[in-house]
């Protein structure tokens, strides 16, 4: 079920949930691939226990925004979040629904699982360009016993507009400022090289069947695929590996109760066991609906998710959000959400 629900993650609309729940009664998503793993663990669970499905298009955080703006559907996701500004000027809420690592993964032979460590700056040299062979004298540097071939490198990347990409370029223009001079953060920018795919899926696919290839992916999704993940240098100079260890290590830096808007991003934090590509994947929401009752659907599934998905989440290597955080979202933030009489849809 797992496999299947990945490999469909690729080709962008995604129905969880039987048929029949679907059309008796749903609730309507999109947005974000980097969750799609665990939404689809919950969305399973949550249909066993009340008869109600989830209809997400995985389609990428871009997607999302653009979709929960133009109310096409009840919520957005989203990894890239958006400023208080940006919240106001929709009418939209957001808040944190889980936490995950983004993971660069190779697929160069001659190179073990896990054998392979980088710094922020030499994986920012490669995505512009500037190193372009596996054996360069940069990554021979960080990796002295390792036999390294002189196979090209080739860079894949996210093709649409992608939390996913915000994350990874985010952390490269805070580590380069050459990159953040040439390339840039965002949820989309203009690659100097490289491959594009769609999804996490399309980027794990893409890896997989090019040998010299480097990606960035959501670690389920490397897992999944049993791609090569890379090893890399945090801020406070120790070698970490992804693993739900070191993503709790950076999340646990999170001050969600003095965050604007709940506008918080996670990359490069401290830390000797921090992962240093960490970002919490958002929901989005009116504050004014039109459809109160399937706001109040999309809310119970969430506080569903908050109180029961912690099991599934650790399992896929996610970093659940914890209870106190939960709460404010409850009180701070779902009580905003109004229908058209002014009246909170939630509790």
């Amino acid at each position: 079920m797992y496999k299947r629900l990945l490999a469909a993650a690729a080709a962008g609309a995604l129905v969880l949930g039987s048929a029949g729940a679907i059309a008796a009664q749903s609730i309507n998503g999109a947005g974000a691939t980097f969750p799609y793993p665990v939404y689809s663990k919950w969305a399973d669970a949550y249909q066993d226990d009340t008869d109600i499905g989830l209809n997400y298009q995985a389609i990428g955080s871009g997607g999302g925004i653009q979709q929960i703006s133009a109310r096409t559907v009840t919520f957005g996701a989203s990894d890239a979040p958006l400023k208080p500004e940006e919240l106001k000027k929709d009418s939209l809420v957001q808040w944190p629904q889980i936490t995950g690592g983004v993971v660069p993964v190779v697929n160069v032979e001659g190179v073990s699982k896990g054998g392979l460590k980088l710094d922020g700056k030499t994986l920012a040299d490669i995505y512009q360009g500037n190193i372009t062979k596996w054996n360069d004298k940069a990554i021979a540097k960080l990796n002295p016993d390792a036999s390294l071939p002189s196979t090209n490198i080739t860079p894949v990347y996210r093709a649409e507009g992608s939390g996913t990409n915000f994350l990874f370029t985010h952390y490269l223009a805070q580590v380069s400022s050459e990159f953040k001079s040439n390339v840039g953060e965002g949820k989309s920018v203009a690659w100097p090289k490289g491959v594009g795919a769609k999804a996490n899926a399309g980027v794990a696919k893409q890896v997989g069947q090019i040998n010299g290839a480097i990606g960035y992916v959501e670690f389920a999704y490397a897992v999944e695929n049993k791609l090569n993940v890379v090893s890399m240098k945090n801020k406070n100079g120790e070698f970490v590996e992804p693993s739900i260890d070191s993503f709790k290590a950076a999340a646990g830096n999170a001050d969600w109760k003095d965050a604007e808007g709940m506008y918080l991003v996670l990359t490069n934090q401290p830390g000797e066991g921090s992962w240093p590509i960490v970002g919490a994947s958002f929901i989005l929401m009116h504050t004014d609906v039109r459809d109160a009752e399937a706001a109040k659907r999309a809310l119970d599934f969430f506080d569903w998710a908050y109180k029961n998905g912690n099991d599934a989440a650790t399992e896929l290597n996610y970093v659940p959000i914890p209870s106190n955080v939960a709460d404010l979202v409850r009180k701070q933030v779902w009580t905003q959400i109004k229908s058209s009489d002014g009246k909170s849809v939630w509790k």
